[in-house]
């Protein structure tokens, strides 16, 4: 990988990482209802790559259910656990994505599973069981609940993905946005009444987040980033996207002052060392590693 290359990768990994704690103060600082968020966020993103949308992908019932799973579940989850969960905390258990795209290409695609990424597996989920352990034992709160929810909802959907030849970039960017935002915004209605007076009252800074978030995060990143996957193989770039979660945990503790400490730290460690046998194992996973990066961005 040339100097350059790796220099738009960190920059990608750190778009990425500002996003996670953009999005946390915008829903737990702001009081932006989430559903809302998302359902703006969304429209934005829908708008501007309408042109990437057809020719349908076929068949075209999988790439609408992959745009809800990827949109509806994924983000709309990931939004709500931001509410009460920190981006520290949600970046080592949002890192389940990956021990599940493994299981479920598994079921789903017949992929053999080894003793390495099975340790990799258990090595994640031991971290993130470390990372949701308090004094009184396993009591995740909700908002970790919905982050597992959109781990598992954005590795459906990668996997489902895998099922679907010839998917561009930009356009599965716009069927995510298209199926989403009509669900997303109709659920916001009904559970979120005053989210747009919320968002009103967040000012000209909730637009430039949301604006941030819709294209330079889901249009300008992720297509630099699908660039770098064409270019190098998957095996060497898959690891490299564990600076994310990093920077995630270092923004959080500057910036909203998330708690850190020795146990974070241990099972950080072990999470991301299981993440990091599982993506340099080949295989199919890999590749299904390199989708379910949008379930965290």
């Amino acid at each position: 990988m040339s100097l350059r290359d790796f220099g738009v990768l960190v920059l990608v990994c750190l778009v990425w990482a500002c996003n996670n704690i953009v999005s946390k103060i915008v829903v737990a600082h702001w009081g932006v209802p989430p559903l809302f968020y998302a359902a703006v966020r969304f429209a934005i993103v829908a708008a501007v790559t309408l042109p990437w949308l057809l020719p349908a992908p076929r068949p075209a019932w999988r790439i609408v259910v992959v745009g809800l799973l990827l949109g509806l579940g994924n983000f709309a989850l990931l939004f709500m656990g931001f509410k009460t969960a920190s981006p520290s905390t949600a970046a080592v258990v949002v890192q389940l994505a990956v021990p599940f795209t493994t299981i479920l290409s598994v079921l789903l695609l017949g992929e053999k599973v080894r003793w390495r990424r099975g340790l990799g597996i258990v090595l994640t989920l031991s971290g993130a069981v470390v990372v949701m352990w308090n004094p009184h034992g396993l009591q995740l709160s909700p908002g970790l609940w919905f982050i597992v929810g959109s781990a598992f909802t954005g590795s459906l959907g990668a996997v489902m993905m895998k099922q679907i030849e010839g998917v561009r970039p930009l356009q599965l960017q716009a069927w995510v946005g298209f199926t989403a935002v009509a669900p997303l915004a109709a659920l916001s209605g009904l559970f979120e009444p005053g989210g747009f007076g919320l968002a009103v009252h967040a000012g000209w800074p909730f637009v430039a987040a949301v604006v941030f978030s819709a294209l330079v995060v889901s249009v300008v990143a992720h297509t630099s980033y699908y660039g770098l996957i064409q270019r190098h193989d998957a095996n060497l770039i898959a690891p490299l996207t564990l600076m994310t979660p990093l920077m995630t945990i270092g923004l959080g503790v500057l910036i909203t002052h998330d708690h850190f400490d020795v146990r974070m730290g241990i099972g950080t460690l072990l999470a991301l060392v299981g993440v990091l046998i599982i993506a340099l194992r080949k295989n199919q996973v890999t590749p299904l590693l390199m989708l379910t990066r949008n379930r965290f961005q």
